[in-house]
């Protein structure tokens, strides 16, 4: 609703991602700030923006938590909300690339926790195989992203048939 934040969380971005271009036309997007609020007031801690339409149906286009915040889970919180979001919108999701080398470890992390988490559910329920579909459905995540991860997890290999 505020234009002018809204740029000004853009061009704060700008200043930790390189690869950041955005900073003027901010309408298409949502922007979801976290704050820590305490007796002084509001604290800004980070953001991550979406596009309101995307044809790609990207979850985040940009993620941000300053440096001194970092390290905290704020990042990884942030992340779970814009998968929250998806699902509650009935859509998978997945970031917008590129990834800056701090968001794709972060992100990392994040898939490869949620995916064993989910694994673990199927294992305790005695579940005979894992789909994929399902998976994906359960996690909110789209299925490269699951697929890249289970590999680097080394759950799922490529045999020479390529199969």
């Amino acid at each position: 609703m505020n234009r002018i934040y809204c740029q000004n969380l853009c061009l704060l971005a700008k200043l930790f991602l390189d690869h950041k271009t955005l900073y003027y036309d901010v309408e298409p997007f949502l922007f979801y700030v976290l704050t820590k609020n305490d007796a002084n007031g509001c604290h800004f801690l980070g953001y991550f923006s979406k596009e309101k339409h995307c044809p790609q149906k990207y979850n985040l286009s940009c993620i941000t938590v300053l440096p001194n915040c970092q390290r905290r889970g704020y990042g990884r919180f942030l992340i779970e909300l814009s998968y929250l979001l998806s699902q509650k919108e009935h859509q998978i999701g997945t970031p917008e690339r590129p990834l800056s080398i701090h968001g794709a470890q972060t992100y990392e992390a994040y898939w490869k926790i949620n995916i064993v988490k989910q694994l673990l559910h199927y294992y305790h329920k005695k579940q005979q195989k894992c789909v994929l579909k399902d998976l994906m459905n359960e996690t909110g995540m789209a299925v490269d992203d699951i697929l890249d991860t289970l590999q680097n997890l080394g759950v799922l290999t490529m045999k020479s048939n390529e199969k």
